[in-house]
Parts: structure tokens; C-alpha cells; sequence
């Protein structure tokens, strides 16, 4: 018998490269599965069709699940930016900001609540390891994903000794159409790893399920992670020559 037979599990971005086999992976472990996204779900039971760069649609939706609180919610939903910083607009540092991190983090606060009074619920953010290991031309990116790692840590720090469980996993760049043509070229042009989505939703999927705590996935980046945290300049003299190769690519 799996922990999610008879749950019902949330879960934002559920229409996307990751979303969608992470729903069905959950679905086979026998959740009742609600995809949250601006389309149809198909790999959901039941959509909820929204858009949360919408103030009156997160907060309806906020409500909603505070009303009905999921036994787990997943927040996969994510905008990537690429480029240099200076080149981008401040209405789309807003949004990578906004789903990134404000949405991850207004949905936590919806369920943590009623999840708290019944003694059971878990809450999974899906990050990046670029939230570790902040990389030169996705500086708004890694600094929403670092900022997801922060509230989930602080999450499961207040939340202890409630049975409510705070996952956080930290993926590596995943063969989805959430790169755009310009994020697989450095991907190429720096020897940067991407993984299946299928891989990556499995590993996203048994997290949720043995209801881990953090997962980074790829034992060099988890090293990076630990070297960046105590010795920031090692990384920055590692990646001079990523950067100038991006630098003779895309300035």
C-alpha cells in the first residue's frame, strides 16, 4: 500500500515537461491528482485552470486551497530567465521572481495551516541546483531558486514536530521545452549536463513519496554546492572559462 492511496496531491505546472510525469508517476501511487496550470492537465484528475502571474487568480486559488487544503502540495511551476542580467526586463524579473518564489510561497502559507491542525500534509518545492550554485547569466533565476530553498528550509524548521513534511528538490537542467533555444545553446556551449524529464520526474516522485527532506540531484553539483557554500571564490575561478565561452557566444 503507498503513503498516497487515497491523497490527494496539488500540483502546480502539472501541464509541463516535469509537471505532467511527475502527476502521472504520483497518480500510479495511487493519488487522486489535481494539476494546477494556464492549460488543461491531461495527466491530472482534475484541472485547475489559472494563471498565477494574476493577483486575483493566486489569491483566489490561495483560497481555494486553504478552503480545501491537499494532503501534498507540489510547486513545479517555474519561469526561467536567461541572459545578462542588465538585459532583462524589469517586468520579467518580476514574473521569474513572482512564480519562482511569491507563488511557491503564498501556497505554503495557504496549506501549512490546515495541514498543521490535522497533524499530516506535505509540502514539495521543486528548486534547481543553480539555487546553490548561482550561475552567471540566470542570476535572477538562481536567486529565486535560492530563495525557494530558503522558505523551504524555514518551512520545515517551523513546521517540525507537526507531521507536516517539507520536501525540497533541487533538479539539474532537464530536456524540456522549459529551455529555450538560446538556454541549450550554453547548455552546448558549456558541457552543462541536462537530464530526461522522465528520470528527473522519477527521482522528483520517490522524494515525494519517502517524503525526503532535501534532494540535489547529481553527486558533482551536490560538491559544487558544498564548495560554493564555503568557498564561493573556488567556483567563481571554475567557471572563467563557462563564462568566457557564454561571453564570445551570446554578447
Amino acid at each position: 500500500m503507498s503513503l498516497l492511496d487515497g491523497k490527494t496531491v496539488a500540483i502546480t505546472g502539472a501541464a509541463g515537461g516535469l509537471g505532467a510525469p511527475v502527476a502521472r508517476l504520483l497518480a500510479e501511487a495511487g493519488a487522486r491528482t489535481v494539476g494546477i496550470d494556464r492549460v488543461d492537465c491531461p495527466a491530472c484528475d482534475e484541472s485547475i485552470v489559472t494563471d498565477l502571474s494574476d493577483d486575483a487568480a493566486l489569491t483566489a486559488l490561495s483560497d481555494r486551497l486553504a478552503g480545501d487544503a491537499p494532503d501534498v502540495l507540489v510547486n513545479i511551476a517555474g519561469v526561467m530567465r536567461f541572459g545578462l542580467h542588465e538585459s532583462q526586463p524589469v517586468e520579467a524579473l518580476a514574473l521569474c521572481y513572482r512564480v519562482n518564489l511569491l507563488v511557491p510561497a503564498v501556497l505554503a502559507r495557504a496549506v501549512a495551516a490546515p495541514m498543521r491542525r490535522r497533524g499530516s500534509g506535505q509540502i514539495a518545492n521543486i528548486g534547481s541546483v543553480l539555487g546553490s550554485i548561482p550561475y552567471p547569466w540566470f542570476a535572477a533565476y538562481s536567486s529565486s531558486k535560492a530563495g525557494l530553498a530558503a522558505l523551504s528550509q524555514g518551512l520545515r524548521r517551523e513546521l517540525q514536530g507537526t507531521g507536516v513534511t517539507v520536501t525540497h528538490v533541487n533538479p539539474r537542467a532537464a530536456r524540456t521545452a522549459f529551455n529555450n533555444a538560446e538556454v541549450n545553446r550554453f547548455l552546448d556551449v558549456t558541457g552543462m549536463n541536462a537530464d530526461e524529464p522522465d528520470w528527473v520526474a522519477r527521482r522528483i516522485a520517490r522524494a515525494i513519496l519517502a517524503r525526503e527532506e532535501t534532494v540535489s540531484i547529481g553527486a558533482m553539483e551536490r560538491l559544487f554546492a558544498v564548495l560554493n557554500a564555503i568557498s564561493p571564490r573556488l567556483i567563481d575561478n571554475g567557471l572563467k572559462s563557462q563564462n568566457r565561452r557564454a561571453r564570445a557566444e551570446f554578447s
